[in-house]
């Protein structure tokens, strides 16, 4: 598997949507929480370490007597509400208004602190933006890594917006923990291309491309459209994610 695309282009029916597969390669589970307005669900699970993204939506998050609401109307221009907490706790999560949100977690026992990340704790960095002549420009938004979360949990999250016409994840690099990447675009009948190796896929609205063994991984907006992906990796047992390596000879590009 590398990409799928069980809801290319296609509206998510209420509840739980499952990417198949992706955990079997990754150590990974993805899911979309579809929520109409009024409805509410309780996230929980005795096994896994869990993450919640809000990727559109409004409505409140209730975890460990902590009540934040949530409004995020674009992730153009808005950082999302994540949670992340580890198995055997429990969110609550109440939609004001219909929201479309990310469940990614991963079987994990460690127990550690859980933690509601605002959008202000977000940290949002403009990568790219004076080098190559702006052509890699994106913005990386990091809701925790290592050096954030605690040193128990196996999952490293955050949220890459890919603006028209421009590449990200960019020199190509790579790194051995696997990863998956969730893609949203706006309009939504915009693509992209995503780059595995010496493989190129097309992208769409609402595919996930899976990234393991060592792949090299760039990626590229069509123009006149944004490209949104939720990134998600998952730390190996005795080797955590600490950082990507550039491919050679393209890190010469940045020196």
């Amino acid at each position: 598997m590398s990409l799928t695309i069980p809801y290319r282009s296609s509206q998510f029916s209420a509840g739980y949507n499952d990417y198949d597969g992706v955990e079997a390669e990754t150590g990974l589970r993805f899911r979309i929480l579809f929520m109409k307005t009024g409805s509410e669900e309780t996230i929980s699970s005795r096994d896994y370490e869990t993450a919640v993204l809000i990727i559109k939506g409004k409505g409140t998050i209730i975890y460990n007597d902590r009540e934040c609401s949530f409004e995020r109307s674009s992730w153009i221009d808005q950082n999302p509400v994540v949670v992340h907490f580890p198995a055997g706790d429990a969110v609550t999560v109440r939609a004001g208004q219909e929201s479309r949100i990310a469940v990614i977690s991963t079987l994990n026992s460690n127990q550690f602190k859980g933690k509601i990340y605002t959008p202000a704790e977000i940290d949002v960095e403009h990568r790219g933006k004076d080098i190559l002549d702006g052509t890699c420009y994106r913005l990386v938004r990091l809701a925790f890594d290592r050096s954030i979360a605690p040193e128990p949990a196996r999952i490293v999250l955050g949220e890459v917006l890919n603006f028209p016409g421009k590449w990200s994840s960019y020199p190509p690099h790579h790194h051995e923990q696997s990863e998956i990447y969730y893609y949203e675009f706006s309009p939504v009948e915009g693509y992209g291309h995503g780059e595995l190796g010496d493989d190129v896929f097309k992208i769409q609205h609402q595919d996930l491309l899976v990234i393991t063994d060592f792949r090299d991984h760039s990626q590229v907006a069509a123009p006149g459209y944004h490209m949104y992906y939720i990134w998600a990796i998952r730390h190996m047992k005795d080797n955590p994610y600490k950082g990507f390596e550039f491919t050679k000879p393209h890190d010469k590009l940045l020196i």
